[in-house]
């Protein structure tokens, strides 16, 4: 090979590195930026991501803040109908206390009537009475507050001193009651 030939070669093979490093370049440039517009893509979706977990988190706190509102409103004005009811009966109550007719069978009958009146609000708002004449001690309904003797089973109540009352199933007082002792 001569001289020439080897030049030629050697610059012909100069020629195809700086093809190759230029092409090098152009691919290295092109995965650059397809790096970084994917990352900018990336970071884009990251941030709307952020917003949109602090909106819900914003939302998820109103909504927490209104219902403890609403239960505080709830709580609060829960006996209004009760209450209504129960004004009611007492405006009876105080009309018969103003009766100065000296008419006993009139009033009785008055207060007998308004006694009627609350007992069908307890049961409208099923607030029930515990009256258990007859029936065998209940621990988790009565209060035994003494023992007589009777002809009645033992443990039988057989004396009702405070009737009970329960709301919607549950014991608020218990009724105390006289009990038959054992024979």
């Amino acid at each position: 090979m001569s001289q020439d030939n080897i030049q030629d070669v050697n610059q012909e093979a100069t020629e195809q590195e700086a093809a190759v490093a230029s092409t090098a370049e152009v691919v290295a440039d092109e995965m650059e930026n397809g790096i970084e517009a994917q990352l900018s893509a990336a970071l884009a979706d990251l941030d709307k991501a952020r917003q949109d977990i602090l909106y819900i988190r914003a939302e998820a706190e109103n909504a927490r803040r209104r219902a403890l509102e609403e239960n505080e409103r709830t709580r609060k004005f829960a006996l209004e109908k009760f209450a209504r009811e129960v004004i009611a009966v007492k405006d009876a109550i105080d009309m018969a206390l103003l009766d100065e007719s000296g008419n006993f069978e009139g009033l009785k009958m008055g207060v007998d009537l308004t006694a009627k009146s609350l007992t069908n609000v307890f049961e409208k708002f099923d607030l029930l009475e515990i009256n258990p004449i007859g029936e065998k001690l209940d621990p988790n309904k009565h209060q035994a507050i003494s023992m007589a003797p009777s002809d009645e089973e033992a443990n039988t109540v057989i004396q009702v001193m405070q009737k009970g009352y329960e709301l919607s199933g549950r014991v608020i007082r218990p009724a105390m009651v006289v009990v038959a002792a054992a024979k």
